[in-house]
């Protein structure tokens, strides 16, 4: 058994109102630098629907991911070694920006500069890569408005295998909204596709960051990550991704989306997990079988044997301690509500996601019966408006039993709760028939509705004897301004530039997140950093003040 701490999220996608708060904090916080006007590190899909970047989801296209060779052993879908030298100079395998989309913005300047005229001036889309005037034609979620509408949802790669049981007549019509990150993967086919070895998965915490002084731009891991969540930054030459906000998460601040959500539907915590049984639950022979076997890599953390390894492995108690509290473990292994993205493309992914029960309600109370009781729910799940086929080509590879397990524990929930809000006596054979207990229900109830902040977010901080290493890493990283630590390199407009040297560290960012004032700490201006001082002059601060009298 080897121990490995991994950090992870679920999002409940019943709570999901696609108001798109999160992606656009994310894109303040992270990517509103030239060059990636077109990249979302979270992005929220409206489903039925192509997703972003389209049919991302179609690896016959893309080749993303991992497949089993002949041998039933591990190979990355698009090709090996050998196969990446070939085309190392024209990978072909890439979503052109038609599949993303031409970023834009308007002619503003022309409402208020043009002369007096019959007409009112109207202010014009100008792509921001050309600058020219365009036809806006797509964006990061067009199918939002139309979601469901056979223009554009016969195109989700998901349908392919149940296009007869989706109508598409409008009384029939469906949609939900699904929030997306990086997968954080324990497999990541994006870091085993990097020529250049810039993608790596930190040991400390699974986080998947792209080192910019290695990367060269071989934009191989765009294609070898399924989910497409690798972006390239034409202006400076280097990919660039979702970094789980590791300098918040460092200091045990929840991510920018998840501080944001506007629903609440995000949960972080830790999972510990065996690190010598990732390569066997990837490359289990069947795809339906993927589920179980990714959650069979993850340990209790209540287990003394599984404590004392993972003491052994070097990590704190404090971490330990919070993965025992951590609500994402709670909703994958204990409650088991909770289902990876994809797991056919043999990544096992680490944000996972509670399927949405809510159109359930709607479809037993238009048929005149109670809505709430549990027997008329049980029954009307298999009559979905989304079709329980739909959910599990999402989440379990097509096989509708665990989805199915998933969907009955939240009618559960819902009828059982139903009963102690108004005073009546609870049921427990409600909760018997989903294999759950009254307690256990309750609790889970309290943690999908009404669990408060440090219930939703249990993210143990980084140690002091990790600050130089963080440190480090974080300068390698850092994607927040132009020519910015890791912004330079043999490639890119940057290149040829020195690069700064990480000046602040772990205990000086906890109290920059978590202070009260815009300029924290307070009298900063006061200190001198001595990797700062060239050695020449005499900086306010270094010295005691001067005694005018001596």
């Amino acid at each position: 058994m080897r121990v490995m701490a991994q950090m992870a999220m679920v999002m409940n996608l019943d709570k999901c109102i696609g108001c798109h708060t999160c992606s656009v904090t994310c894109k303040q916080a992270w990517t509103n630098r030239s060059g990636t006007e077109y990249v979302w590190f979270n992005n929220v899909e409206t489903r039925p629907g192509q997703g972003y970047p389209r049919t991302y989801e179609d690896q016959e296209r893309w080749r993303g991911g991992w497949t089993l060779n002949r041998r039933g052993r591990l190979a990355l879908k698009g090709g090996g070694r050998f196969r990446k030298l070939l085309t190392i100079f024209a990978n072909p395998k890439l979503p052109g920006i038609d599949d993303y989309y031409e970023p834009w913005t308007y002619d503003y300047e022309n409402l208020t500069s043009a002369p007096l005229a019959e007409h009112t001036p109207v202010a014009r889309p100008r792509s921001l890569i050309s600058g020219e005037n365009t036809k806006i034609s797509w964006s990061a979620n067009w199918d939002d408005d139309l979601g469901g509408a056979p223009d554009l949802a016969r195109a989700d790669p998901v349908l392919k295998n149940i296009s007869d049981k989706v109508k598409f007549e409008f009384d029939r019509t469906f949609m939900f909204y699904l929030p997306r990150i990086c997968e954080h993967c324990l497999n990541p086919s994006c870091v085993a596709s990097c020529p250049s070895g810039a993608l790596y998965k930190r040991s400390e915490d699974g986080i998947v960051l792209v080192d910019q002084d290695r990367c060269r731009g071989w934009r191989m891991c765009v294609s070898g990550c399924p989910y497409k969540k690798v972006y390239f930054n034409h202006r400076t030459g280097k990919a660039e991704k979702c970094t789980f906000c590791f300098p918040r998460v460092e200091v045990g601040i929840p991510t920018v989306c998840a501080e944001t959500c506007v629903g609440r539907l995000r949960y972080i915590g830790l999972m510990l997990y065996d690190a010598d049984k990732v390569l066997a639950a990837a490359s289990t022979k069947d795809d339906q079988d993927l589920y179980e076997a990714q959650r069979g890599v993850f340990l209790d953390p209540h287990d003394p044997e599984v404590i004392h390894e993972a003491e052994r492995a070097g990590i704190q108690r404090d971490w330990i301690e919070a993965a025992q509290r951590s609500p994402v473990y709670k909703l994958i292994n204990t409650y088991r509500i909770a289902l990876p993205l994809h797991p056919e493309y043999r990544t096992l992914p680490m944000v996972w996601y509670i399927p949405p029960l809510s159109p359930v309600v709607d479809v037993v109370r238009d048929t005149g019966h109670d809505a709430e009781d549990h027997g008329n729910l049980f029954a009307a799940i298999e009559a979905l408006r989304i079709p329980v086929e739909y959910l599990a080509e999402l989440f379990t590879a097509g096989d509708t039993a665990p989805v199915d397990a998933v969907l009955r524990r939240l009618a559960a929930m819902r009828s059982f709760m139903r009963d102690i809000n108004l005073g009546r006596e609870p049921r427990e054979e409600i909760v018997a028939k989903v294999g759950m207990g009254a307690e256990d229900v309750y609790d889970m109830y309290r943690l999908l509705a009404l669990a408060k902040y440090d219930e939703r977010y249990v993210i143990p901080p980084a140690h002091a004897e990790q600050a130089h290493g963080l440190e480090e890493l974080a300068t390698e990283c850092s994607l927040d301004y132009d020519g910015g630590p890791g912004m330079t390199g043999p490639f890119g407009e940057g290149s040829g530039g020195a690069s700064p040297i990480a000046v602040e560290n772990f205990r000086m960012l906890q109290h920059r997140q978590t202070s009260d004032t815009v300029a924290a700490p307070v009298h900063k201006e006061s200190r001198v950093n001595l990797l700062n001082w060239d050695g020449k002059g005499r900086p306010d601060g270094l010295f005691p003040p001067r005694n005018e009298g001596s």
